[in-house]
């Protein structure tokens, strides 16, 4: 009897232990690592890196893994190709992971709304990151979500938008843009002007209004296209200009402060910052390339820090201890070099008073 009653306190005792630990782990947060783009059929050395920083959380932000197939056998298998690769496993035993997703990993190259699997592989998706079973995620159509951190009465929060499940076709190329000639290359999209054009679906434009209009001061939105970049011909928000202005507007109306974006799908890393009237700078913060690589930067005027064209993470760090918190962005590549620095104070992100 006197055995059993230890081994029920020495298991209580642990499970608080437990419970706080995790608590603390969840709470405290200032260090934030992502990344997008990688491929299950590399070694994916990267997240040995990723963990060495000891970042207190990781989002992926698409293309997670290629899967661009409409078999959701296939889907899984590439899925536990990326499961059992042991950097992969030294990542998810060490840093808490979030994530998103984007063309690749929903299921088709550059899919939107049409893709005809995505109420299966939203299944495999969700699966995938450990959803809980009773998670909001799973009661609605797409895989948008939300996460709140508070750290000493300050909080972070983290918006995770689906640009998939929702979004309209694009609109072929046929020589709309007048100085096309700049481009290098062939573009693929021209913006679309349609009124009724969606990136985001009505269901999630109503759900991130509310989301905005939550107490925080630190908001960082993953979204797997980039935001913050000049159109290109290629995938982004800059390719439904209407939903783009949206979002700014939405920010304008909700007097959302500390927006921040964290985007992928580009294969190199980059910081842009999009200046829009009657608001404060929109930073779009670029990490793509876990394993993933491209030959060229497309043109972007608001790019003010890379290209990174090497495998790399983005790295995010918000230092409360300032007076007026700062936030640094940092990019650092698979060899563990920082290729990229930029800070700024929150009061730049912020509504004037």
């Amino acid at each position: 009897m006197i055995q059993n009653n230890i081994l029920k306190k020495t298991f209580f005792f642990v499970t608080v232990l437990l419970v706080s630990w995790n608590s603390f782990s969840q709470n405290n947060i200032s260090k934030i690592a992502f990344g997008s783009c990688s491929n299950q059929s590399n070694p994916l050395p990267i997240f040995d890196v990723v963990v060495k920083h000891q970042p207190d959380l990781f989002i992926f932000l698409g293309d997670n893994i290629y899967g661009d197939t409409e078999n959701m056998n296939t889907l899984q298998s590439k899925y536990d190709r990326l499961a059992a690769k042991p950097t992969f496993q030294n990542l998810k035993k060490n840093v808490p992971i979030i994530a998103t997703w984007d063309d690749h990993d929903y299921g088709q190259n550059d899919a939107g709304r049409h893709y005809p699997k995505k109420e299966e592989s939203k299944e495999l998706f969700l699966k995938f990151f450990d959803e809980p079973v009773a998670s909001e995620r799973r009661k609605h159509e797409g895989i948008y979500t939300s996460y709140m951190y508070e750290n000493k009465g300050k909080k972070v929060q983290i918006i995770l938008l689906d640009n998939r499940t929702f979004r309209d076709n694009h609109k072929k190329y046929n020589g709309e843009v007048k100085d096309d000639k700049r481009y290098f290359y062939s573009l693929d999209y021209a913006p679309i002007q349609t009124p009724d054009s969606t990136y985001l679906g009505a269901a999630q434009w109503k759900w991130l209004e509310s989301e905005l209009q939550k107490p925080a001061d630190v908001r960082l939105i993953g979204s797997g296209s980039q935001f913050g970049i000049e159109y290109n011909g290629y995938e982004g928000w800059a390719n439904f200009p209407l939903e783009q202005k949206r979002f700014l507007n939405l920010i304008k109306k909700t007097k959302a402060n500390g927006i921040l974006f964290l985007t992928g799908d580009v294969h190199y890393g980059e910081i842009s910052k999009l200046v829009e009237p009657g608001l404060y700078p929109i930073y779009d913060f670029t990490s793509s390339g876990l394993s993933s690589t491209w030959h060229f930067a497309t043109p972007n005027k608001n790019r003010i820090e890379g290209p990174i064209m090497e495998n790399h993470f983005g790295l995010l760090i918000i230092d409360w201890k300032k007076k007026i918190p700062q936030i640094k962005m940092e990019i650092w590549d698979v060899n563990d070099n920082q290729r990229a620095e930029y800070t700024i104070g929150l009061d730049e992100i912020s509504f004037k008073k």
